[in-house]
Formats: structure tokens, sequence, C-alpha cells
């Protein structure tokens, strides 16, 4: 119970004094005012003593929760000031640590600066002591040049540009000495194992020499098929010529009409077409058309099997069908008069041989030295170098990296990844450098011979030079009282980087500088 309680009981009290009054004044008008009255007044008495026991009761009740809230209160309130106190303390605390931590590394810092001042004045005095020295000694110095100039009669500057010329021919000399065994020492075994690797691939590698030319010779039974194959007003021939894309030259050749084209593929489907046109008797431009497109068809087939037979007789396996075409169609290509199947098949065995000698993977060097040409038969025109041409081919069918890089690599086009480039680059150099394998235009072989003569010619000393072994080798003899010994295997090496920079050659070119004195006496 609360105060408001405590007001209701007083109220109801007094409200009760007054009801009993009232009942009083009534009784005694009705005449029993009297008994009326004592017995309000008995009953009033009663009802104020209730109210009285139970007031005290509320108060003492009331005065007990407040007591209890307040004990409880004001521990709470105790117990955030001992929190609040002990963060504090512990923010002092840190305070102090830190405060206590500056001032030791002030106090640190303060005496480092203190040494550094000390041994930078030191370092000083040093270095002034030093220059003074120096000064002192490059006094001395120039006293002595003077003396030494006095007593030898030679300036400075001309004693040590002799000076520098002398060490710079020992050097030399010591440097080409030093080059040369080197270079022996390392032809001892790196040059016996290439040797053995190369001699045992290209024995092991058998292959025909095939040479194609521009042009083919079409056999004819007599003179008088020529008339039937020019046609009325040449109506046939022309034909002929627009649908193969092939030039026909009828002339005084007996029984015989030349085909001219590059392209090996037209070539052939005019001579297949040709043949199946003479033996059926029926020529005229329909006709014409309708062999020609059996014909076309009939070599697209064929440049599929080959391409299939060669694959499977080099055991190369997943090779996409287009790349399948394009072996194929090298069967009908040349390159410097050596047919490009040939030498690609030829490629493929070597480059397989050499890796099983490195300890590579064959199958995978047999594939690379196949596809290494295929950027010489596309369909289309194109003015991308053909190396470049077929790494790109070959990405676009899904190569692998190591292929696609030796196809690159081969002509030096792109730079080499992997192991697989440098064989393939070799053995390219292999099967088009053999005797026989490729035809040469006279002139230009003239020129590099010549070539390689006046390289050595361009160099003091030589008397004369001769390129032979086909240009693989160059002899050059020179005058023994301008070259000595030690020279001699300098000026080899010194051509040989020469022809190396200067020049473009298949395979390799060996420098042999001769250098003989005579003592010659006739007895009579």
């Amino acid at each position: 119970m609360d105060t408001t309680t405590i007001i209701a009981a007083v109220v109801a009290l007094i409200i009760g004094l007054a009801v009993g009054f009232f009942i009083a004044k009534s009784i005694v008008e009705k005449g029993k005012a009297s008994q009326l009255i004592a017995d309000a007044k008995k009953e009033a008495a009663s009802i104020v003593k209730d109210a009285e026991v139970e007031g005290e009761k509320i108060k003492s009740e009331k005065t007990y929760r407040a007591k209890e809230k307040f004990i409880e209160l004001k521990a709470k309130h105790e117990k955030e000031i001992m929190q609040r106190e002990k963060k504090i303390g512990d923010s002092e605390k840190r305070t102090r640590d830190k405060e206590s931590k500056v001032s030791s590394e002030l106090a640190n810092s303060k005496k480092l600066n203190q040494s550094l001042e000390s041994k930078q004045k030191d370092l000083d005095e040093k270095r002034s002591a030093i220059l003074k020295k120096q000064e002192e000694t490059e006094k001395m110095h120039q006293q002595q040049i003077k003396q030494l100039e006095v007593i030898s009669g030679m300036s400075g500057e001309d004693a040590k540009k002799q000076l520098v010329e002398s060490l710079k021919d020992t050097a030399r000399t010591e440097a080409m000495s030093i080059v040369q065994s080197t270079i022996e020492e390392a032809k001892l075994t790196a040059q016996q194992e290439a040797r053995k690797v190369i001699i045992n691939t290209i024995q092991r590698i058998g292959t025909e020499e095939a040479v194609e030319n521009c042009v083919s010779v079409f056999n004819l039974e007599s003179d008088d098929v020529k008339g039937r194959i020019i046609g009325r007003e040449g109506r046939n021939i022309r034909a002929i010529e627009a649908a193969t894309g092939v030039e026909i030259i009828v002339d005084d050749t007996p029984d015989a009409i030349i085909l001219s084209c590059f392209d090996a593929v037209r070539r052939e489907v005019a001579r297949l077409s040709l043949h199946k046109l003479v033996t059926d008797g029926r020529i005229h431009p329909a006709r014409i058309e309708e062999v020609v497109r059996k014909t076309r068809k009939q070599i697209d087939q064929e440049i599929a099997e080959v391409g299939k037979r060669t694959v499977i007789d080099l055991g190369i396996h997943g090779l996409h069908p287009e790349l399948i075409k394009m072996v194929g169609r090298m069967k009908y290509r040349s390159s410097y008069g050596q047919n490009l199947l040939q030498h690609s098949r030829e490629v493929a065995k070597l480059c397989g041989t050499m890796a099983s000698e490195l300890g590579l993977n064959p199958k995978l060097a047999k594939r690379a030295g196949l596809l290494h040409d295929i950027g010489k038969v596309p369909e289309t025109e194109d003015e991308t170098p053909h190396a470049i041409l077929g790494m790109k081919l070959a990405e676009k069918h899904g190569e692998k990296g190591e292929v696609c890089n030796a196809i690159g690599a081969h002509h030096d086009e792109i730079e080499m990844t992997s192991l697989l480039s440098p064989i393939v680059q070799v053995c390219d150099a292999i099967s088009g450098a053999r005797p026989g394998a490729r035809r040469q235009v006279l002139d230009s072989y003239i020129q590099r011979l010549k070539d390689l003569e006046d390289i050595a010619f361009g160099f003091n000393g030589v008397e004369k030079a001769y390129a032979i072994q086909a240009g693989r080798e160059l002899r050059v003899m020179v005058e023994s009282e301008k070259i000595s010994d030690e020279k001699a295997g300098q000026l080899s090496f010194e051509i040989s980087q020469k022809i190396q920079t200067d020049m473009t050659y298949p395979g390799q070119v060996k420098v042999t500088v001769i250098r003989e004195t005579r003592a010659v006496n006739i007895a009579k």
C-alpha cells in the first residue's frame, strides 16, 4: 500500500463520520437520536482505530521497501564508481608507461646524436688529413713524372699511348688465345657429340630425290590431236585455260604440248583433264568444264588420301583434317626444286630420330617436322612469312605450344622457347643442304662464293682466298711477314664472325687460315 491508499482510508473515515453524524441527527429527529449517536460514536471509534492500525501497517511496509530500494541503488552506484576508478587507474598506468618509454627513447636518441656528432667530427678530421696527403702525393707524383720525362726524353702522354698500345696488343693476343683454347675445349666434347647425333640421324634416313618444274609436258599420239585441242578459232584451248588457270603452249614440238603454271595442283588438274578429253574424243567447252570440275574433285580426294597415308606412315595421330589436307597439298608444291612433301617427310624422320638421340619426345618432334612448312601451301594468297603463317594455322587447329613455336621459329622469325625448335631448324637445314636436294641459280651460287672470298680479302695481310667445297669452306693464305702464328688464329675467328653476320648461307662455313714460311735455295 502507498500514500494514496492512506489518504483514501482517511477520506473514508471522514465520510463515515459525516454519515454517522447525519444518521444521528436523523435519529434524534425521529426520537432515537441518543442511541444512534452512541452507536455511531462506537462505530466511528472502531473505524478510526482500524484506520490507524491499517495506516501504521502501510507506513512500516512502505518504509521497509524504500530502505531496500535505497540499499540496492547505493550498491549499484558504488559498483559503477569502482569500475570507473579501475578504468581511470589503468589509463593512468598506461600513460605513465608511455611517458617512461618516451623518456627512455629520448635519452637514447640524445646519446646517439652525441655519438654521431663525435663520429662526424672524427670523419671530417680524417677527410681533411686524407685530402692533405693526396695533395702531397699528387705533388710528389708530378715531380716524379717530370724527372722521368727528363730522364727518358719522352712526354707523359706519349709514354701513356705507347703503354696502352703495348697492353692492347698483349691483351688481344691473350684474349684470342683464351677464346681459341675455350673453343677447342668445347669442340672436344660438344662437337663430337653433335656430330655423332647428326651423323646417326642422317645415316638412318633414306629419301628419294624429287625435282619439280613449273611446266609439264603432255604427250600426244599424233600432232592431229593438237588441232582438236585448239578448237575452232581457239575456243577449246581458251576454255581449258579459263577452267584450269594453266597456260597451254602449242608449238612445233612433235607429239607434245606444254602446260605452264607455278601451281602444281592446277597443272595436274589440266594434265588429267586433257588426258580424259583426248581419250574420250569429245572436246568442246561444255565438256571441258564438266571434265575439269570432276578432275578437280578427284584431285582434292587424292590430296586428302595422300595426307592420310603420310601421317599414318609417320605414326602421327590426332591431326586436324584441315592440316591433313595441307600435308597432301605438299605433294604438288616444290621449294628450290625440292618436292615439299618429300622434304617434310624427311624433316619429320630426321626430327624423330634426333629427338630420340637427345631423349626427347620423338612423336612430338615428328609432328613439328612434318608441319614446319604448311605455311607454303595455303589455298589463298598471303603476304605473311610462311613460318609465321604455318604457326598461326597450327594454333588455329589446336596444336601444342611446342609444335607451334617450332614451326614459327625454324627461320628465326620468333624466339625459340622449346628444345623442339632448334631440332626442327637443324633438320630443315640438313634436308635442304644435302647434295642434290635443291637447285640453285648458277649466278647466285657464284655470287655467294665471290662474297666469301671478298670478305677474306677485306682483312690486312691476306694474300689469297679460295671458296671450296661448294662454299662450305674458305681457305685463306696470309703473308708470313705480316701475320704471326698467334694472329692467324685471331684472323680466322674474325673472318668467321664477319661471314656469320654479313651473309646468309645453308649449313656452316669452315674458315682455314694458312701461314707458311718458305726458304728456297738452288743447288747447282
